[in-house]
């Protein structure tokens, strides 16, 4: 990214929620977003990690991914923090999962769906709930970082890939489907922006977090800049990370 694009990335303000990896797995990542002039809250593995990027304007706290009252509790510690919540990003990274969840083993399938389905659901949901009470301008962005699944690699040259689990490549299709459900939402909430994003295997950016995050900060700093609200169609469209983020002509709700 050039200086210029630093610039102008770096005067918009906001204070960012972000959902799917917990510190410090997503530390790159929110360190990035921190660069950017963001304060960042998120989610930690355990109450010392949480404790230990504060300086740098990243916040987090521990939190129970089968609970709704947990979800709910992470978003009030968000706004109590931060004071308000002009950003929330919905972070699903299949590789990361992958070294969680390698095998197809019963044993974790209960918390393979906490940890990767339940978790966002729960989130999500009660993010929504949340805005509808605040009504004040938010913008939401789902983000999926895809891995190849068994099917896939079938017919890929991609040789001595070792293909996704099968609960993981469950839980990628889940998370695809939630996002594209929540960006219908758009229609009847004026003050509701969503982006959805994909960043395939074959991506250039796949590999770089702090790459991803710029092109994170860039594109909801253009949807935040939009003169006028966003068509479902506009919502509902996934982008690739790195590419141009498709915005169109808001004529029509």
């Amino acid at each position: 990214m050039d200086c210029n694009a630093i610039v102008c990335y770096n005067q918009i303000m906001s204070n960012t929620l972000l959902i799917g990896k917990d510190l410090p797995d997503g530390l790159a990542f929110a360190e990035a977003l921190a660069d950017s002039g963001r304060s960042v809250f998120g989610t930690a593995k355990s109450e010392a990690d949480a404790a230990k990027f504060e300086s740098e304007k990243i916040y987090a706290t521990t939190w129970n991914k089968s609970s709704a009252v947990s979800a709910h509790s992470v978003i009030i510690r968000a706004e109590t923090k931060l004071e308000n919540l002009d950003e929330a990003i919905f972070y699903f990274d299949a590789s990361t999962f992958c070294s969680q969840f390698e095998l197809d083993r019963t044993e974790d399938i209960s918390n393979g769906i906490d940890s990767m389905i339940s978790g966002f659901l729960y989130s999500s949901n009660e993010l929504l709930k949340r805005i509808d009470q605040r009504k004040e301008k938010i913008s939401v962005l789902f983000l999926v970082k895809e891995y190849p699944s068994k099917y896939e690699l079938i017919s890929s040259k991609a040789a001595g890939l070792v293909p996704a689990s099968t609960i993981v490549s469950t839980a990628q299709a889940a998370f695809c489907a939630l996002a594209e459900s929540f960006s219908t939402n758009v229609a009847d909430r004026d003050y509701l922006s969503v982006i959805l994003a994909k960043c395939s295997y074959s991506n250039e950016l796949y590999k770089n977090e702090d790459a991803i995050a710029d092109w994170t900060v860039s594109s909801l700093n253009t949807v935040r800049t939009m003169k006028n609200p966003q068509t479902v169609k506009q919502a509902g469209t996934w982008n690739k990370v790195g590419g141009k983020l498709q915005t169109g002509f808001a004529l029509f709700r």
